[in-house]
Order: structure tokens, then C-alpha cells, then sequence
């Protein structure tokens, strides 16, 4: 189901695409080749940090490893930044999509146990388990029309860095396409390890908390992408709002060395993938032969 979800979801819009296209200018470099080896070790360098982080469990955010990785690129490439569009798109939304996660959840989760607080658990949390279908397609749907989009964006730029479309082009079929089936093949693929680390290591979730968990997250999703059109982190998002819902249970009852860890990825995520496309960027530069 979250698959299908994803790959419906890739194709609700295309102006967080627009967004993550417009992070770096490679129009002054030396030649379009020359651009598509900056961003071939932007994309590098994100794969490689998302390796890292899958293969210890930890949910970093793939968006930021891949704006990270472009800019760490282009920076030591000679590209041009657009600073203004990294801090309005990527780096505000990076703090405040988190914290209104948190509190969002929070709150809604101590709504749903006033509201049901005369009722039989079983049977609340029987109804939940269905109603968390619904809230799980949501997010879904979300990281679709989020995440999706930030392959798009990537792709876009390298057909514009190629001179094989013009930066004003709609953006092809074949790439929505493309992008949608790959993030919903991802899910299919599996990555238990992470799903682990979300539902179980954080906090065990029960279904009411799930739910309030699941609809922030795919509400604050749909926010960013269709209001702000700011390329946010799915999984700060609902790893957030999972805090923020398990922290009504008790504070204690979230796991808060494991997100101590979380944190520490989420923070080291973007200067990391910067860092590892730079040295990708420098091999090839090499192996190419470029000036």
C-alpha cells in the first residue's frame, strides 16, 4: 500500500522539483559535461551517506544528504550557490518542520485521550488500527508528492546542466514517471532495519499514537509542498511527531538516547554528504581529466 501510495503521490505536483533545481547555478562552468560530473558526484556523495545511515539504522533524511551532496560539488567545482534558496527552502524548514511535527502530535494525541478517555481501550485501539490505515496511505501519499520530487528536481537539473532542455521546459513525463517508480520500489524493497528503529526503538507505538503520528506528518507534508514549496525531510517529520505522540504516554517512555542518535544524524547529515561529493567530485575530476 505504500508504494502505491508513493508512486501515486510523485505525480501531485512538481514545485518542490522546481526548488531543488534551482539549489545550484552550473551555467558557468567549463562545459555541459563538466556540469553533469558535478551533480553524477552530488548524487554520489548522497548515496553513500544513506548507505552509512541505513546500514546502522538510523533515519537521516535523504533530502537534505542530496541538497548537501550537490552543494559540496558545486562548491569545491566552482558552481554557484544560491544561499538565499538553501536558507528560505532547506535550512528553515529543516528546523521548523521537526518541532511543529513534535508539538502537532503532541497535542492531537492528548486530544484523542480526552476524547476517548471514558471509552473501553480494546475497542479504542481496535478502532484505531483500522483508522490507522488511512493515516498510513496519508503519509505515504505524502512522501510521494515529497520525495519523488527531489529526484525530479535533481534529474531536471542535469537535463538543463546538459543543455538537453531549456531551464523554462515543463518537466518531462518519462522523469515523473521514473522518479515515482523508483521511491515506490524503494518502499517495496523493504529498509527494516529503519522501520525498526521508528516504530519500536523510539517508542513502541500503539495505534492511537501511530494515528496522531501518521496524520501530522502527512499533514505538515502536504503543507510544506503545496504552500511553501520547501523540499522538507519526510523522515524528521514523522520521526518527530513519533516523539511528540509517545512523549503523552510518559517522557520517559521515549527512547531518548536513540534519539540522541537520530538527532545527531539529522545534524551531520548535510556537511557529510557535502563532504563526501567533494572528494567524489575530486576522483573524477581527476579520472576525467576536467580543468
Amino acid at each position: 500500500m505504500a508504494a502505491i501510495m508513493n508512486f501515486v503521490g510523485a505525480f501531485l505536483g512538481q514545485k518542490v522539483a522546481q526548488t531543488v533545481s534551482e539549489v545550484i547555478d552550473l551555467s558557468h562552468v567549463s562545459s555541459p559535461s563538466h556540469g553533469l560530473v558535478i551533480v553524477l558526484a552530488g548524487l554520489i556523495g548522497a548515496i553513500g551517506w544513506n548507505l552509512v545511515t541505513w546500514y546502522f539504522g538510523l533515519p537521516s533524511s535523504s533530502s537534505h544528504a542530496l541538497i548537501g551532496g550537490l552543494v559540496g560539488s558545486a562548491l569545491v567545482a566552482g558552481g554557484v550557490i544560491r544561499w538565499a534558496t538553501i536558507v528560505d527552502k532547506v535550512l528553515i524548514p529543516m528546523i521548523a518542520s521537526p518541532l511543529v511535527g513534535f508539538g502537532l502530535a503532541f497535542l492531537v494525541m492528548l486530544s484523542i485521550m480526552w476524547i476517548f478517555r471514558r471509552r473501553n481501550p480494546h475497542r479504542v485501539s481496535r478502532g484505531f488500527r483500522l483508522a490507522q490505515t488511512v493515516s498510513a496511505a496519508a503519509l505515504a501519499l505524502g512522501h510521494g508528492l515529497q520525495d519523488a520530487q527531489k529526484t525530479m528536481g535533481v534529474i531536471f537539473l542535469a537535463l538543463v546542466t546538459g543543455n538537453y532542455i531549456s531551464p523554462d521546459s515543463d518537466l518531462p513525463l518519462w522523469v515523473i514517471f521514473s522518479a515515482a517508480f523508483a521511491i515506490s520500489a524503494g518502499t517495496y524493497s523493504g529498509g527494516f532495519r529503519i522501520m525498526r528503529t521508528l516504530g519500536r526503538k523510539i517508542i513502541h507505538l500503539d495505534p492511537p499514537r501511530a494515528f496522531s503520528a501518521e496524520s501530522v506528518g502527512a499533514l505538515v507534508l502536504y503543507t510544506t509542498a503545496f504552500v511553501w514549496h520547501a523540499p522538507v525531510s519526510t523522515t524528521h517529520i514523522i520521526t518527530s511527531a513519533i516523539m511528540g505522540s509517545g512523549a503523552t504516554k510518559r517522557l520517559s517512555a521515549v527512547r531518548w538516547g536513540v534519539a540522541k542518535n537520530i538527532l545527531v544524524a539529522w545534524v551531520s547529515t548535510f556537511p557529510a554528504a557535502g563532504i563526501f561529493a567533494a572528494v567524489v567530485y575530486l576522483i573524477l575530476k581527476f579520472v576525467f581529466q576536467l580543468p
